[in-house]
């Protein structure tokens, strides 16, 4: 159901609260229909609940949620507070530094780690209002596409429990789609953001490269010149609201870009006069044939929208996920982690170590050959770009699979890398710092949601907010929630 702030007085039932919108939750702020204390309190019990079921929380921040609100619900009393996000509860990634907290980041040799800054991005939060209720679950330094950890076990799918949640973010996508509050910060190094998100049935957007700072931490510094943190949010409005709060420059962070605020959160939606490529396979890849099919009615639904739609006209290499991001995503992770010793990763998964021995044997002519096609990369897109303002493609190839294991070995009929040939329509993007996102346009039939992933040009991500926003409203899957009643 929809869930409006005008239906609430002093009382609600228990959920409610904390599943309203970043923008409904503000709302009710300024009309005194209820307060900061009374969400912060409403979301800390739903992360309760889902956490015990889904496995989403590393570290939580309940009492501070709890002071900071107390505080905010005095400054709307005394008719002082006007900051955008001021009450709203988000979560963050465990590789994102919160001074004074764990930074476990899914690493055993980092259990004592406790950073004493805020990132870029919490430090932004808070000067907007926005209060950080806990730390969400990752796998270590974020090196696949599910939230699986040695510190924080496995973390799970609210639609199904069974199912894995996605990752590398996954704790944050879980928490949003399970109604644990409006917002979280992800980041994203092959997918880490749209995977998750479209697993589990929300909006995520993977900003360009550099909009968004990665520092100081980001810890560790792995997938260097890959990784991007960005909003997971329910509603366009919400992201586009929490992106504009998060961008902007930060000399610490050498990728930060010194651009012009924005203000994506009064974008219009709307899909006229956009021109628009699609691809469901990039001319190579296997897909879900009930993937296939959500992504081609997507599609006919931004048409109706008013999308003009071209064919996407090349073909991407289908080589390129062992000749150009793995060379350079597993050297950059092995040499991310290499001071530590080979002690540090006794506990860690043997994924993990497989991963750091085979970004160790690259050498750096390897890495450089990867650079020079990951370049070649990069101007087939600037290419198709001078012709189109979008790009659509399915977000993953495959709906969520078994909770607990590294990935799909195998997709309509093909074998695929287990690590992340299910998911190539993500980390191409990653290669080019192109922005995308994944908006839910389906279900298959075991009702587990399918993502569409919108990719603009650089710099455009008004672009996408404008397009998820109309496809949004045709398709409003906003108002709808797993079947798991954690209330």
């Amino acid at each position: 159901m929809t869930v409006n702030p005008a239906n609430f007085g002093a009382a609600s039932a228990p959920g409610d609260l904390a599943r309203l919108s970043a923008a409904d939750m503000v709302a009710g702020y300024r009309a005194g229909r209820f307060d900061a204390v009374d969400v912060i309190d409403d979301t800390v019990s739903a992360l309760r609940r889902a956490d015990a079921v889904c496995d989403i929380v590393v570290t939580d921040l309940y009492d501070e949620a709890v002071s900071a609100a107390k505080v905010i619900a005095q400054r709307y009393r005394k008719g002082v507070e006007n900051r955008a996000l001021a009450g709203v509860p988000v979560t963050v990634k465990d590789l994102v530094f919160v001074a004074g907290k764990p930074a476990k980041a899914g690493a055993p040799s980092l259990a004592g780690f406790v950073p004493e800054v805020d990132a870029h991005v919490v430090r932004r939060l808070r000067d907007a209002g926005a209060i950080v209720t806990c730390k969400t679950t990752t796998c270590e330094s974020g090196y696949k596409l599910t939230a699986d950890s040695p510190v924080s076990g496995i973390t799970r799918n609210p639609w199904s429990p069974d199912r894995t949640s996605g990752g590398s973010s996954g704790g944050a996508a879980a928490g949003v789609a399970a109604g644990c509050g409006p917002l979280a910060i992800g980041t994203d190094g092959v997918g880490s953001i749209r995977v998750p998100a479209s697993f589990c049935g929300v909006f995520g957007l993977k900003p360009t490269f550099g909009l968004v700072s990665r520092a100081p931490g980001f810890f560790p510094p792995s997938w260097g010149s890959l990784a991007h943190t960005g909003p997971i949010a329910r509603t366009v409005t919400d992201a586009a609201l929490l992106l504009e709060t998060i961008a902007g420059y930060d000399v610490r962070d050498a990728a930060s870009l010194a651009l012009k605020p924005q203000e994506y959160s009064r974008i219009s939606p709307s899909a006229k006069g956009l021109r628009v490529a699609f691809s469901a396979d990039f001319g190579y890849a296997p897909i879900d044939p009930q993937v296939r099919a959500a992504f081609g009615t997507a599609v006919d639904i931004l048409a109706s929208a008013g999308a003009e739609l071209v064919e996407f006209p090349f073909t991407l290499d289908p080589q390129m996920l062992d000749k150009v991001l793995k060379p350079i995503a597993f050297t950059e992770q092995a040499a991310s982690v290499g001071g530590r010793g080979e002690e540090a990763f006794v506990d860690s998964d043997d994924a993990f170590r497989a991963i750091l021995q085979k970004g160790l044997g690259y050498s750096a002519a390897d890495y450089m050959a990867a650079t020079h096609l990951r370049t070649k990369l990069r101007s087939q897109f600037v290419e198709l770009f001078g012709t189109v303002d979008i790009l659509l493609t399915p977000t993953v190839a495959v709906t969520a699979f078994a909770a607990g294991t590294l990935g799909a070995s195998c997709v309509d009929g093909r074998l695929v890398d287990a690590h992340l040939g299910w998911s190539p329509f993500t980390w191409p993007v990653n290669l080019c710092g192109l922005p995308a996102a994944t908006v839910p346009c389906g279900r298959d039939s075991s009702g587990l949601p399918i993502g569409l992933q919108m990719i603009a040009p650089w710099m455009r991500e008004s672009s996408v907010i404008a397009l998820a926003g109309a496809f949004e409203q045709a398709r409003p899957w906003a108002l709808e929630w797993p079947p798991l009643n954690f209330q």
